[in-house]
């Protein structure tokens, strides 16, 4: 019987294959479709809540509020709270979010180039 994989070693590479190593988490949190899509929109500039949320058509209020959230404790994301009424918060990608976003762009930019083969091949894999 083989035995349960070791915890990883935090002094060490994360392994992102491991179930226990917490890059898992970052990967989680990085891929998912809203997350995806803050990156690329974000790339151009610092938005407002509302602003972000009309540019990304189909989210949900909650859904993006939660995907920020996220972001910003993952250090992706810098929220920013100016002190006027009405409130009034920006988000916009720190360092490590524009890295970030310049790797879910080149994704994001490669699946619409390419979303009409995987949508044939996906076709005929139904029709078949």
């Amino acid at each position: 019987m083989p035995s349960a994989p070791a915890a990883p070693r935090l002094d060490r590479d994360p392994v992102v294959l491991s179930s226990l190593c917490p890059s898992r988490d970052v990967l989680r949190h990085v891929t998912s479709t809203w997350a995806m899509l803050v990156f690329y929109v974000l790339r151009e500039g610092p938005y407002r809540f509302s602003a972000l949320r009309r540019r990304i058509d189909g989210v949900s209020e909650r859904m993006l509020a939660q995907t920020l959230k996220v972001l910003v404790e993952d250090g992706f994301v810098l929220r920013t709270a100016h002190d006027v009424v009405p409130p009034h918060v920006e988000y916009e990608l720190t360092p490590l979010g524009h890295e970030m976003a310049e790797r879910a762009s080149a994704l994001a930019e490669w699946i619409e180039a390419n979303a009409h083969e995987v949508l044939a091949a996906r076709a005929r894999a139904q029709a078949g």
